[in-house]
C-alpha cells in the first residue's frame, strides 16, 4: 500500500534556472523519464558517441531558449560526456610556435623581413620561420604584442 501511495505522490520539484534568468520548476520525474529514454552513460566507443550526439542535435534543434529545464539539464550531461570523449579521443594537437608565427604572418601579409626587428638576423629569423630554432620567451612576448595574442601561443611547454 505504501508503495502505491508514493507511485502516486506528486513529482518532486526544485527550482531551475533558464538561459533567459527566470526560475522555472525542475520536475525530477520528468527528467527521469528523459534519462531512460536517452541512456546517458560515460562513452566506450564511437558508437555511444555517435548515438550522444544525435541526442545532442535533437535537443539543439529546439533550440536552447526553448527547452524544459528538464532538457537543459540532459543536455549540459550529454555534452559534458561527449566532451570527455572527444579530450580522450579527438584531441586536437597543440600547433607549434612556428606554424602559429606562419599563420599569422600570412594574414598580416607580412615577411621574414619584417619581423627581424623582433627575431634578430636574417639568419635567425629565418631559422625561427621555419621551426629549426625555438622562439624565446622575450621573442614569444613581443610577437604576442605584435599580433594582439597572448605570448603563450608562441611558446612550446
Amino acid at each position: 500500500m505504501t508503495a502505491m501511495i508514493k507511485s502516486k505522490a506528486k513529482p518532486k520539484k526544485t527550482a531551475s534556472r533558464k538561459p533567459s534568468g527566470k526560475a522555472a520548476i525542475f520536475d525530477r520525474r520528468k527528467y527521469a523519464a528523459l534519462l531512460s529514454r536517452s541512456l546517458p552513460m560515460v562513452i566506450t566507443s564511437e558508437a555511444e558517441y555517435d548515438q550522444t550526439l544525435t541526442e545532442i542535435k535533437r535537443l539543439l534543434r529546439k533550440g536552447e531558449a526553448n527547452l524544459s529545464p528538464e532538457e537543459d539539464r540532459l543536455l549540459d550531461l550529454l555534452s559534458t560526456l561527449a566532451e570527455n570523449w572527444e579530450e580522450a579521443h579527438h584531441a586536437i594537437p597543440d600547433a607549434p610556435g612556428h606554424r602559429i608565427l606562419q599563420h599569422y604572418m600570412q594574414i598580416r601579409g607580412l615577411r621574414q623581413i619584417d619581423l627581424q626587428p623582433i627575431l634578430g638576423s636574417r639568419s635567425i629569423t629565418s631559422a625561427i620561420v621555419n621551426g629549426k630554432r625555438s622562439i624565446t620567451m622575450e621573442q614569444a612576448k613581443q610577437l604576442g604584442s605584435l599580433f594582439g595574442i597572448s605570448h603563450f601561443v608562441f611558446t612550446e611547454i
